[in-house]
């Protein structure tokens, strides 16, 4: 049992550098944006509309990965489909490493969102699929951990390296995932989805080890994938829209509860409360995120998935809502409409308000990021990848991965819009009444699937 948990982590880790690698494509805008808004060069430096863009294109080439993915992970399978995924990563770094222009960050930041599309996708699906029922939820949750593991690593590089050095260092985690990929074994289900019995069997030898079950383990999952492949008329099937619509409402749900909006603003929030280095400031947040992450992903398979949907929805309802209790109280009531930019507005706040009841902020802020991580974090990318049947699960995971990135992007670009329509305080007690929402569709809508087996988990939508 010692050995073969030692090779299935082994694999595990393998595959969570491509999670490693788009954490660092994530967090590597947040400390070069102000510099790069400051660089002598005119051809680099970043207005503020720029600078947006910088920050939100990489969810334009992510959207375009999950379609991508979806595509690729079929065809190729998981394996070659994760280490594929090394080649936008470098050249779009290379790009950004000799950007003599924006055009040329702004190519290189979509690449690297083109990989990090696709990484999201797979990265779930061969973790999922290798892993035995006991710890497949502990193992999917590192996918998030080493996503905020990646972005902390790039908080906390920025405070001492330059951009382009920042570049060069984000590059090495994909080169990495590249050489110890190529020595793990494809997924069992892909290889008898394929009719490679022989190879599925050895790759069942290297993950569970020698003394395992191999033959029984390879009829359970012969029969769920001995089905035709898949056509349009099948999503009529309630086994394969079922799920997808589950899917495709826990990313949308994800992304509304204003997780990328309350970041975009976290560093001002800390420096409003008297924080001088909004860079520490970050690595605080980043900190939190990581913490609360490993929490998850060592509890999971305990308290179940929903459990951790209920706990995060809750915590993240009561910190948007005094979130939006702050902004009430500082903002005075004519600022709270016409100006977009919260932070202009504060400026003009009571003297001293703000200040006094900071805290409010930074409670609501830390709160937030717990709950986020504790839950809606980590477990919709783990539900994803457990729910959809082997024939769709290409098409079902791209398209759920393509609305995560599609949200993400319309909530980070148009947040501004949101204040300057609905008031500071509204945007953000509209944020709660979303993950009070959240709640509620997890008690009615999703499945537990802890302690089952895949199969088990197609049986279950096939039953109902």
């Amino acid at each position: 049992l010692r050995v073969q948990n030692k090779k299935l982590y082994l694999a595990a880790f393998a595959a969570v550098l491509g999670p490693l690698s788009f954490g660092f494509v994530l967090g590597y805008s947040s400390p070069v944006i102000p510099e790069l808004r400051k660089i002598n060069d005119p051809k680099l430096r970043l207005d503020s509309g720029q600078a947006s863009w910088f920050g939100s294109v990489v969810t334009l080439g992510a959207a375009a990965g999950g379609i991508l993915g979806g595509y690729i992970v079929d065809k190729v399978g998981r394996k070659l489909s994760l280490m594929l995924c090394s080649i936008p990563y470098v050249f779009g770094y290379i790009v950004i490493i000799s950007a003599q222009n924006v055009w040329m960050l702004y190519f290189g930041r979509v690449l690297t969102g083109l990989a990090t599309g696709i990484t999201s996708l797979v990265a779930p699906v061969y973790i999922s699929e290798v892993s035995h029922p006991k710890v497949r939820g502990m193992l999917g949750s590192c996918v998030q951990l080493m996503v905020v593991t990646g972005i902390l690593g790039a908080y906390v590089a920025g405070i001492t390296l330059q951009w382009r050095w920042l570049a060069v260092l984000c590059s090495f985690p994909p080169c990495i995932m590249l050489l110890f990929m190529s020595f793990m074994p494809e997924t069992p289900r892909f290889l008898l989805n394929q009719g490679k019995r022989s190879e599925a069997v050895a790759a069942l030898c290297f993950l569970r080890g020698p003394q395992a079950d191999h033959a029984w383990e390879c009829r359970q999952i012969e029969a769920s994938v001995q089905e035709e492949g898949l056509n349009l008329s099948e999503f009529k099937n309630p086994s394969v829209y079922r799920p997808l619509l589950i899917g495709v409402a826990l990313m949308f749900f994800q992304q509304v509860t204003g997780i990328n909006a309350v970041m975009f603003y976290a560093e001002t929030i800390f420096e409003d409360a008297n924080f001088k280095d909004s860079r520490m400031a970050s690595v605080v947040v980043g900190s939190i995120q990581v913490c609360f992450t490993a929490l998850a992903a060592v509890i999971i398979d305990k308290t179940g998935r929903k459990v951790l949907l209920y706990v995060s929805g809750i915590i993240m309802a009561l910190s948007t809502a005094l979130f939006g209790l702050y902004f009430k109280i500082v903002l005075p009531d004519g600022n709270n409409s016409p100006n977009p930019d919260v932070w202009l507005t504060l400026n003009s706040a009571s003297p001293g308000t703000e200040s006094s009841i900071s805290w409010l902020a930074v409670v609501s802020l830390g709160l937030f990021v717990a709950g986020f991580a504790l839950g809606w974090g980590p477990v919709p990318w783990l539900v994803i990848s457990e729910i959809f049947p082997l024939k769709a699960k290409g098409v079902s995971s791209g398209a759920c991965v393509l609305t995560n990135w599609i949200m993400a992007f319309l909530i980070t670009k148009e947040f501004n819009d949101f204040i300057g329509f609905l008031t500071a305080y509204g945007t953000f007690w509209l944020f709660s009444a979303f993950c009070c929402l959240s709640v509620i569709f997890t008690a009615f809508y999703v499945p537990e699937t802890k302690g089952q087996t895949l199969e088990q988990i197609e049986a279950y939508f096939r039953r109902s």
